[in-house]
């Protein structure tokens, strides 16, 4: 076989499996795992447009609240393992929080790609404003890591109060620089089914943005959080965790953490 001939089928091989594998390096739900003691949080049912079902975690403050914090977790994470987190956010906030869960995560049928995740943020944001009772002025959303940009979009087509995201990148185009290289990026670029973009996003936004990022972020470094907080069109509160790195800015931000999140909630 020439080199010329194994070059070429190198390259077509690079090409299918970045068309085919692309939605699976981006939303990778985890396999194994033990169901969560929801028993403080009530579970709610609810369907996208496309008829796909899906759940979701709610957890009340303890004085009644019809604010609401509607909450898109990362890409290896699940609703039912931030509902600790989830208590914290509503006793502090006093707002209600509403974990959504995406399709295929969760034991939940379906395929998660990039424009199903659209449909699954939809429905998430009807499903939490009928449970908290609560008008568009008084929702927020947040974001973790891939959920800072399921958040960012949906804001762009239902407007929040807040927005709260947390280890956000700047958009899927520079993770891919991150992720496969250079070399490789074009080939990305012109394949990606996958357009997340914070930094626009945030650019066209009424709503005050605000990033808390761990200096130590090893997944999602603290430049592209910096990067998202500078471009918003409306800056609500910055805060950088020295210690912390990609799962760990609760435990490490303690207190200085819930003090982001309750300011930024306004």
């Amino acid at each position: 076989m020439s080199v010329a001939i194994f070059a070429l089928l190198v390259f077509a091989s690079l090409l299918l499996i970045l068309s085919l594998a692309q939605e699976r390096i981006v939303f990778q739900p985890p396999k194994n795992f033990t169901r969560a003691d929801t028993g403080f949080a009530k579970r709610i049912e609810y369907q996208a447009a496309d008829g796909q079902p899906l759940v979701g975690f709610v957890i009340h403050p303890p004085s009644p609240s019809r604010h609401v914090l509607l909450c898109f977790h990362g890409n290896a994470d699940l609703a039912a393992w931030q509902l600790d987190w989830g208590r914290e956010a509503a006793a502090i906030s006093g707002h209600s929080v509403f974990l959504a869960e995406y399709r295929g995560y969760y034991g939940l049928g379906g395929r998660p790609t990039y424009a199903r995740s659209r449909l699954d943020a939809d429905a998430a944001y009807r499903a939490a404003m009928e449970e908290a009772r609560a008008d568009a002025a008084n929702i927020s959303f947040f974001g973790h890591s891939l959920g800072s940009a399921v958040a960012a979009e949906l804001a762009l087509r239902s407007a929040p109060r807040r927005l709260l995201l947390q280890a956000p990148f700047s958009s899927a185009r520079g993770m891919g620089r991150l992720i496969i290289g250079r070399p490789l990026l074009l080939l990305w670029n012109r394949l990606s089914r996958v357009h997340f973009d914070n930094v626009r996003a945030v650019t066209a936004l009424d709503a005050a943005v605000s990033v808390v990022h761990g200096e130590r972020d090893r997944i999602v470094p603290l430049r592209m959080g910096k990067e998202v907080y500078a471009a918003a069109k409306l800056k609500g509160v910055l805060l950088v965790v020295p210690a912390a790195g990609h799962n760990d800015l609760p435990d490490l931000g303690g207190d200085s953490y819930w003090r982001w999140l309750n300011d930024a909630l306004g």
